[in-house]
């Protein structure tokens, strides 16, 4: 039988979490500011650096197997929490959100999906238990989506376009900020403010981006108890990631390429585990499917390689556009100079 985690570390560990969770979330409500580049590298750098120890603790105290599914489960989760900063950029520019007041947006947005995945663990853990043919639909919804993924125009947001429609015409909303407020007194009727309609598009985002993370972790590891600690530690660092990624995100083009292989990859894991341990009569009498089965190592290997080439490509792409553009421009100066020394010779 595998071993499992110590209770006491478990429950300490869900404690701690939640602990830095509410304590960012006060500094951000406290002092709302935009971050320095240098602040928003140590944020990052210490919550990836507390997710290492974590993985180091569930080494020593689990056992490779645990430890091994923790880091491959953060990393597919960290690597769709990047997926999630493009969307999150579209919004909060779409909103015109105050920059003061992003890092707070970010936040309840980022506790909201925590809450929305948190339901998401135990409901699916629930059917897992009593249902292992589950795997068959996570495994085609995820191949679906990194189809969705690669396609052109895949990445639309029309779903969240009709929900603040439908908000917009229950609810008065004001067409100014009031700071971080939520509601706000406009000629001396009480209203909502963007800031609501801000905080509703991340949470419905998040929500959605959750009907991928949750099948794909759980084609990791079935043990709740990781699937929801790795949904955290990729979320804690999202807001600074945020602000630290920026404008870097567009320069990331292949970026979607990875993650639409790692998703198909696990899909693929699913449905192989699906085969493997499965009890649907109609499929080879209800009798298990000797089909080879996708270990843990190997799935973390190529969610390192698939992240590691798509932000490679994307790197030497952006640098082959920047020497392109250098080029269009130098000739273009040239062109300009030689134009110039044309009309002085002509007038001479």
């Amino acid at each position: 039988m595998t071993p499992v985690l110590p209770l006491w570390f478990e429950i300490g560990s869900m404690v701690v979490l939640v602990a830095i969770l509410v304590i960012d979330l006060l500094l951000i409500i406290k002092r709302p500011h935009v971050p320095s580049m240098r602040e928003a590298s140590l944020w990052v750098g210490f919550y990836v650096l507390l997710a290492l120890v974590f993985a180091g603790a569930i080494f020593l105290l689990g056992d490779v197997q645990h430890g091994t599914e923790f880091l491959a489960g953060w990393l597919t989760e960290y690597s769709l929490s990047i997926d999630n900063l493009f969307v999150f950029v579209l919004i909060l520019a779409a909103f015109k959100v105050p920059s003061a007041y992003q890092q707070r947006a970010l936040m309840i947005g980022i506790v909201l999906a925590l809450v929305f995945r948190g339901i998401f663990i135990l409901v699916g853990a629930a059917i897992i238990e009593k249902f292992i043919a589950i795997f068959f639909l996570f495994g085609a919804w995820l191949i679906w989506t990194a189809w969705q993924q690669v396609k052109p125009g895949g990445h639309g947001e029309q779903g969240e376009s009709w929900l603040i429609r439908q908000v917009k015409k229950v609810m008065p909303f004001s067409d100014e900020y009031d700071g971080g407020k939520l509601r706000t007194t406009v000629d001396g009727k009480r209203m909502f403010t963007p800031f609501l309609l801000v905080l509703i598009s991340l949470g419905a985002t998040d929500l959605l981006f959750a009907l991928d993370s949750i099948p794909a972790i759980f084609g990791i590891t079935q043990s709740p108890f990781i699937v929801f600690t790795a949904n955290v530690f990729a979320l804690m660092g999202l807001r600074q990631l945020y602000f630290l990624l920026g404008g870097l995100l567009d320069r990331l083009p292949y970026l979607k390429y990875g993650i639409a292989a790692i998703l198909a990859f696990i899909g693929v894991k699913l449905i192989l585990h699906a085969l493997h341990e499965n009890e649907l009569p109609f499929i080879n009498g209800g009798e298990h499917v000797p089909v080879p089965e996708i270990s843990t190592g190997m799935s973390l290997g190529f969610i390192v390689l698939a992240m590691g080439v798509a932000t490679i490509a994307s790197v030497v792409k952006a640098k082959r556009d920047a020497k392109a553009h250098g080029e269009r421009l130098h000739l273009g100066a040239a062109e300009i100079k030689s134009a110039e020394t044309n009309t002085d010779d002509t007038a001479s």
